[in-house]
């Protein structure tokens, strides 16, 4: 697909703690090892949510891989990236994303999910941390960081009725319904144990899963904005699955999708 008829970034990213500054900002002058510092800070935020959740807060996380799905202006998946596969260097992924956003596909729309609430900011930090330009995502007004423009769809924001409701069961939630994969064995607090085993294919395996899911959810909501048909839609997810199963050599983690793939039964 030529990059002028890219109409959809859809994309993803995994992140981990960053140790070293959670040691800077949070214990200074201790001598705390990596893992100490991580568990105390989680110990806090625990505290802070009286339970609810030991999730670092997304100033203290750095990228370690992040997946992106090139969408046609027809809604046909036409590519799937892991950015710098297979080093996941954080700063060498900051810099192609911004570069695909801002130079390659200046007029593609991003599409995530939480996008809004988590990834992009932690991206413009990285972008603030390796000194990267963003032109185009902090020019406009009512550009891409304009909550209710079509520069950026976040999936959960528009879903959730731009957060009047709790989106409980989250992607996973909506995969499902539409009899795709959604969580197949790992989620998302088991990124941080599997990288420090250093199993990073893993994690990227994990990240391009929620890209197709987010990618199968966008398509439903397409359908509820009458910008395509429902027959239209069950289309494009056959020939989505064409392309998955003709790219499984390339991109091996389409295999494990595949064998959890479900058709849409609707119900009750």
């Amino acid at each position: 697909m030529d990059r002028k008829d890219v109409k959809y970034l859809v994309f993803d990213i995994e992140s981990v703690p960053d140790a070293r500054l959670i040691k800077m900002v949070k214990f200074p002058g201790q001598e705390l090892d990596d893992a100490t510092a991580i568990a105390n800070f989680q110990e806090e935020v625990l505290a802070v949510t009286q339970g609810a959740s030991s999730f670092i807060p997304v100033t203290f996380q750095y990228p370690v891989s992040i997946c992106v799905a090139k969408v046609g202006e027809r809604f046909n998946l036409a590519e799937m990236v892991s950015l710098d596969f297979p080093r996941f260097r954080p700063g060498e992924m900051t810099r192609l994303f911004w570069d695909g956003v801002e130079n390659s596909y200046p007029e593609a729309s991003l599409v995530s999910f939480n996008g809004r609430g988590f990834d992009i900011p932690l991206l413009e930090l990285m972008a603030y941390r390796y000194g990267v330009p963003i032109k185009r995502q902090l020019k406009d007004k009512f550009g891409a960081r304009y909550r209710f423009g079509t520069r950026h769809i976040d999936l959960h924001d528009w879903l959730s009725n731009y957060n009047a409701i709790k989106m409980q069961g989250g992607l996973n939630l909506l995969a499902k319904v539409l009899g795709k994969p959604g969580k197949m064995g790992t989620s998302g607090n088991e990124v941080y144990p599997l990288f420090l085993e250093g199993k990073t294919g893993e994690i990227n395996d994990y990240c391009i899963h929620d890209v197709l899911d987010t990618y199968f959810v966008f398509l439903r909501t397409r359908v509820m904005t009458g910008e395509i048909t429902l027959q239209r839609e069950q289309d494009i997810v056959k020939e989505t699955k064409k392309f998955l199963e003709e790219s499984v050599t390339r991109t091996p983690a389409f295999a494990k999708y595949l064998r959890n793939w479900g058709d849409w039964e609707p119900w009750p």
